[in-house]
């Protein structure tokens, strides 16, 4: 995103509301959006749902949005987390009730196609790798369970990695290479790729407090789009931004190319971006704009729209999604 000079503004689009619980996690359909298909956003809540809500032709962010679909009657518990695959024709969602569903879209309803099993508990996050082909999901029993997706909508599970000594918060796959990062309540982010010579996955890295990392539970990560930093959010308050060694930069890093948002149980976003100003320590982000009681109650997930760059969804304790532009002020 090209940033204007002059002032900025967090501009609320609209507010969604039908959930009747908490709202956890949002997710964009990375398929809509463009070509003429309306935008797509994916929300889970504590009310054991999920709802699909679709932005109205008009176009663009003038566009309201509406609920195109409610997912209920196969979670028992909470909904934690939702996640499109790649062609946006997949939604997985992890429950606290120990399951995976895996929902598609037929005609104008979504059908839960496949149920997965084996966590020994709350699943708390769910994550497609860049092809498609793996499903990563993570829960309070401290594995990540990696599924490889087999035709006729059949999920194997072909790992199941044992390494953090807590609660596994969130998983991502990297955006383009097959290497997945899990961030714990034990204070680490661990770094996991395929053994060549065996097939099987292991810990090639953790990031802990020891080199630089968190000092209390790591809640979410996420990357920029090239895959070249990934920023990490944590109890102890702070952000922290990492730098792959993947491509030698020539002036010792990267940038984060883009504006991070993160949001917080103090009702609040926050944007951030990358002093310009260089040093030679590496490169140093500046607040952009804090948006004071952007929700009512906490805000659990931000989530920036993958093609609309100048669109930011939210979702709060307070039971409600909210669609924001970030613009300059005319």
């Amino acid at each position: 995103m090209e940033l204007i000079d002059g002032n900025l503004q967090l501009k609320e689009i609209q507010k969604l509301e039908g959930h009747t619980d908490r709202v956890w996690s949002l997710a964009w359909n990375p398929a809509t959006g463009v070509a003429g298909i309306p935008a797509m956003l994916a929300s889970c809540s504590g009310d054991k749902t999920v709802r699909i809500w679709q932005q109205t032709p008009s176009g663009r962010s003038s566009g309201s949005w509406d609920c195109k679909a409610v997912l209920e009657e196969t979670h028992t518990r909470t909904v934690r987390s939702c996640a499109w695959s790649p062609s946006g024709k997949l939604l997985a969602t992890a429950s606290f009730d120990a399951t995976i569903g895996i929902w598609e879209q037929i005609g104008n309803d979504f059908e839960c196609i496949s149920t997965l099993e084996g966590h020994e508990n709350e699943v708390k996050s769910v994550s497609w790798n860049s092809s498609g082909s793996l499903l990563a999901t993570c829960s309070r029993d401290k594995s990540v369970w990696i599924w490889e997706v087999l035709p006729g909508n059949e999920f194997e599970c072909v790992s199941v990695l044992q390494g953090h000594t807590q609660d596994v918060k969130m998983v991502q796959w990297h955006p383009s290479v097959d290497v997945l990062f899990s961030c714990s309540y034990d204070n680490t982010v661990k770094i996991w790729a395929e053994d060549g010579d065996s097939d099987d996955w292991h810990c090639v890295q953790t990031l802990g407090e020891p080199n630089n990392g968190h000092s209390s539970t790591v809640w979410a990560l996420s990357f920029n789009s090239t895959g070249d930093k990934m920023v990490t959010s944590s109890d102890d308050l702070t952000l922290k931004i990492w730098g792959t060694d993947r491509q030698a930069m020539n002036d010792g890093f990267a940038p984060w190319e883009g504006v991070i948002a993160s949001g917080a149980a103090d009702d609040a976003i926050r944007l951030f971006v990358e002093n310009k100003d260089g040093s030679i320590d590496g490169p140093s982000y500046n607040m952009l704009l804090k948006k004071e009681k952007a929700h009512d109650m906490d805000v659990n997930s931000v989530q920036w729209n993958n093609t609309e760059t100048s669109l930011l969804a939210s979702a709060s304790d307070d039971g409600t999604v909210k669609i924001w532009e970030f613009a300059s002020v005319p």
